[in-house]
């Protein structure tokens, strides 16, 4: 399917069918709701939820959906005569939300989603679908929550060779770590201070784990490199690791730690990386409180964009779900992925090699030699030590701080690899790579 605009529109309403009322789906209903006018001004049509599917009818939502058909199975939703745009806000990469998309384009409907994880690791199955029946999905709402950056890349940036793609993609991850600085908390008081404030996904690891903002990172590498989808060749790190010693350490040498997607397109291939970095505290991403998202992206013409707002919940979703419903409703169709499923290249997945200064933290017996060791093991990896820093400790073990000159991840890799066999490291060493953005 090529990309088109039609500047004239049906003046028919657009039906839609909502699977999911969850905080997005309840969002986007209270919009429609609020708003009809509104909508039907700028999308040249009215625009109306025929029917809703959830798991629980009964549960209270605080919204009024009295007027739209009740409909217990998402398939069954999506393949109604009634609707004409499907918006899955099920979630989950299979199951349900996958077969309930599929059974919607294959039923003439296009798709609005908000699932970055279904099209992460099935996207390009969908697009090829979607595209060979003349459908479309519109995923605003999968990345970065309420920030336009979909739209950014597939439409604004169209006429630029993305170099790099790079941010902070998920809004919990990013509330831990600023929490447990302004706080001084360890990072297991701040995670379920998250837990409880409702912040975690049901399972934790997706958030914490950098799994969901892979997913979101992968799929902006697409966009921004016309290649498939590759979360798999995404190399991950979560935050788990860092402690509030790292975040300390860390503002005291001018930085604060963020859990950092980049992505790139080399001569070696494409690099994916999602893992918590070093980033100076002035720059906008080592400003970045709280809940909230930024993407840079990097393009030959543009030069650098900041894109930067609320990663997550209900109005800001919901206002990114709604822009693809409005696009939807005035014919603006495109290709999922910015250019036709079938023309996407298969990405050769690359290590990042770009040499940087790293942050390591490790604990030494304190005995004689015992840093001597540790520097002669750098050493031998080619890595030269810009500061190193022992601090008291009344425990028998030495704290130590090494930041060292730029050097590659292979490196620093084997080096670590290689300190155990010194005979004085107690536990596992945290290495950060220092990005100076």
């Amino acid at each position: 399917m090529s990309a088109q605009t039609q500047a004239t529109p049906s003046n028919a309403p657009l039906r839609l069918g909502i699977a999911g009322l969850g905080t997005v789906g309840i969002g986007v209903v209270k919009i429609i709701q609020r708003h009809v006018d509104l909508l039907s001004a700028r999308a040249g049509r009215a625009v109306s939820i025929s029917a809703v599917s959830a798991r629980d009818q009964m549960k209270n939502r605080d919204a009024d959906l009295s007027h739209y058909d009740w409909v217990a199975d998402p398939r069954q939703l999506a393949a109604r005569d009634d609707v004409d745009l499907f918006v899955e806000l099920i979630g989950g990469d299979e199951g349900i939300a996958r077969e309930a998309v599929e059974t919607a384009l294959r039923s003439g409907k296009d798709v609005v989603t908000a699932n970055k994880a279904l099209l992460a690791v099935h996207g390009q199955e969908l697009a090829e679908l979607a595209e060979s029946l003349g459908r479309t999905i519109r995923f605003e709402a999968a990345v970065a929550g309420g920030i336009p950056v979909i739209k950014a890349m597939t439409e604004s940036l169209a006429g630029n060779d993305i170099r790099r793609v790079m941010g902070v993609m998920n809004g919990t991850c990013n509330y831990i770590l600023t929490r447990m600085e302004s706080a001084g908390l360890p990072y297991a008081e701040v995670f379920e201070e998250a837990r409880q404030l409702g912040y975690l996904e049901a399972d934790p690891t997706l958030d914490v784990g950098g799994i969901d903002a892979s997913h979101k990172l992968a799929i902006l590498a697409s966009i921004a490199f016309g290649t498939r989808v590759s979360f798999p060749s995404v190399e991950i790190e979560g935050i788990e690791r860092v402690s509030i010693d790292d975040i300390r350490q860390a503002g005291e040498l001018g930085y604060r730690i963020k859990l950092l997607g980049v992505a790139q397109m080399t001569g070696r291939g494409l690099e994916q990386r999602m893992s918590p970095c070093l980033v100076p505290a002035d720059s906008p991403i080592g400003q970045l409180q709280g809940g909230t998202n930024m993407v840079v992206i990097e393009g030959d013409s543009v030069g650098q964009l900041v894109l930067r707002g609320a990663g997550a919940g209900e109005g800001p979703t919901a206002s990114a779900v709604m822009s693809d419903i409005i696009d939807i409703a005035r014919n603006v169709r495109l290709p999922v992925f910015g250019q036709p499923a079938t023309a996407l290249a298969t990405p050769v997945a690359a290590r990042t090699a770009v040499p940087a200064p790293y942050y390591i933290r490790m604990e030494l017996l304190d005995k004689p030699g015992a840093l001597a060791k540790v520097a002669t093991v750098l050493g031998d990896a080619g890595i030269s030590i810009d500061q190193m820093r022992q601090y008291d400790s009344d425990t028998g073990q030495a704290p130590v701080l090494i930041v060292t000159h730029s050097t590659t991840p292979e490196a620093i890799d084997h080096a670590i690899a290689a300190l155990p066999g010194t005979g004085v490291l107690v536990g596992e060493p945290v290495e950060l790579r220092i990005e100076e953005l």
